[in-house]
């Protein structure tokens, strides 16, 4: 199986590299060589028995995660899609250090404000608002990994306070997680017919901004060691779908 795996910045797709196949610095050559696409996004290759992962560093931002994505899709096969990376939990359910698993992947701020509250695209009627990776996948895939299986939420301006954090849960109550690609992600998988999953490791807490609480480097290494469990889960997934 080929899947393409689309992290925001480097620092991301070194961790997912390294859980991968072990520590590599995006900088240094793989097979094949690291290459750039159109717009400057670099592509690196990770080969393990029955997987070949293309660890994409897309940019930040739904609309940079899609355009990343979509180039990327039209010069090559894939069969499955990864957004992956570092994001915010939301307590108690996903603490810092921990990993969320998408069961979907929800764009949380992509609307309308009216004076009866938040309306989603979907419910102005210009397209969907959700995107639902393979049930199957996903659960095995928080299995492996020791994850919280739950929505991630996809934002364009990070929540920083804790009147954001309390409008987000009650509009989405089960969401785990909050970051910024994985609609975009989503999106363009979808427009080439591709399933997609979602796992993002927790850096802070979504809520007040507190940048002394963040914690990237526990995050990294979360973000490296479910990728390691994680490898042979994408592959048993592909030997099953792929050719169906």
């Amino acid at each position: 199986m080929r899947a393409l795996i689309v992290t925001a910045v480097a620092a991301e797709a070194d961790s997912v590299a390294s859980g991968l196949t072990g520590p590599t610095p995006h900088t240094d050559p793989v097979t094949p060589e690291p290459r750039t696409l159109p717009g400057g996004y670099l592509l690196s290759r990770r080969d393990l028995p029955g997987l070949a992962a293309d660890v994409l560093v897309g940019g930040v931002g739904p609309a940079a995660a899609a355009a990343a994505t979509a180039t990327a899709l039209a010069l090559a096969d894939y069969s499955l899609v990864v957004s992956a990376g570092i994001g915010g939990g939301f307590r108690p359910a996903a603490p810092v250090g921990s990993l969320v698993v998408a069961d979907a992947v929800v764009a949380a701020d992509l609307g309308a404000e009216t004076p009866d509250g938040f309306l989603d695209v979907q419910q102005l009627g210009f397209g969907h608002s959700v995107h639902l990776p393979p049930a199957e996948l996903a659960a095995r895939a928080a299995e492996a990994t020791g994850a919280l299986l739950a929505p991630v939420l996809t934002v364009s301006t990070v929540t920083g306070t804790a009147e954001g954090a309390a409008r987000l849960a009650a509009r989405h109550p089960l969401a785990g997680a909050e970051a910024m690609e994985g609609f975009g992600v989503a999106e363009a998988a979808a427009a080439h017919g591709l399933p997609v999953l979602e796992i993002r490791a927790v850096s802070n807490a979504v809520g007040p901004r507190d940048r002394d609480a963040w914690r990237i480097g526990d995050a990294l290494a979360a973000l490296t060691a479910g990728f390691r469990a994680l490898g042979p889960v994408l592959v048993t997934w592909g030997e099953r779908h792929e050719h169906r």
